[in-house]
């Protein structure tokens, strides 16, 4: 199952990085079909005017909040963003770091990668790259190497996610920090009811608080602490569960 999961997110996020996510598709319910991505990332907690400094082009509007909000990045940094898809995150925090720090995005959707690549020559950005990695298996970073992680609704994707979690807690140096948005939810799934299409769109791999938290615990982290958070569809339910997103911070 873990492996037709894998491919079907392949598949829709190579969608969207081919499509720019016109229809709105990954995150039903933030958005409708009349809202832009620029739109659907104003909704999720995105300054506009820090928006405005980035290639458009990075903008697709799939996240569940903005994780780097929280982040406080600082010039000479090194910071790593897992699932970056077309650059979005990572432009925002090579902004912040400056020159004299460095930013890496990582992703394992061919058309993401070569989007965002084409975003950073576009924009003239120096000091940042795109890897290729599976976040739960190998992320192609040095251990004790980055100062700060984040990541926008891309652990929800994975199936193993205390895996991706020990990935993070390995490249961090110590003490530093994780801060990512992600979804949670109030009943998790039995595996005879995983659809692939909605694990896709971050919902049928939902944990629940708890099993998320108890997941950045095992992979030894400390200091866990929810930032942020906000019902997401308005309190709607999603096949029978309410889903709420979470800022989350851990430290090494």
């Amino acid at each position: 199952m873990s492996d037709t999961i894998k491919e079907k997110v392949k598949e829709r996020y190579g969608k969207i990085a081919l499509t720019g996510n016109t229809d709105c598709c990954c995150m039903p319910g933030e958005c409708n079909t009349d809202d832009s991505p620029m739109d659907a990332t104003k909704i999720i907690g995105y300054d506009s005017e820090e928006l405005k400094t980035i290639p458009e082009a990075s903008i697709l509007g799939v996240g569940c909040g903005a994780p780097i909000k929280f982040a406080d990045l600082k010039e000479g940094e090194t910071v790593l963003d897992l699932g970056s898809g077309a650059g979005i995150d990572v432009f925002l925090s090579a902004n912040k770091v400056s020159k004299s720090g460095k930013v890496i995005g990582i992703d394992m959707t061919d058309e993401m990668l070569e989007k965002a690549r084409k975003n950073a020559s576009d924009g003239n950005y120096t000091n940042v790259e795109f890897r290729k990695g599976d976040i739960e298996k190998n992320i192609p970073v040095d251990d004790d190497t980055i100062d700060a992680v984040i990541s926008n609704c891309v652990i929800n994707l994975t199936t193993d996610k205390t895996n991706a979690f020990k990935e993070v807690h390995r490249i961090l140096r110590a003490g530093g920090r994780m801060v990512i948005s992600d979804l949670v939810t109030d009943k998790e799934l039995d595996q005879n009811q995983i659809n692939a299409e909605q694990w896709c769109s971050c919902i049928d791999g939902a944990l629940t608080q708890e099993h998320y938290i108890d997941s950045i615990k095992k992979a030894g982290f400390r200091d866990v602490s929810i930032l942020d958070q906000r019902v997401y569809m308005e309190g709607e339910k999603v096949n029978g569960r309410k889903i709420t997103s979470l800022v989350i911070k851990a430290i090494k």
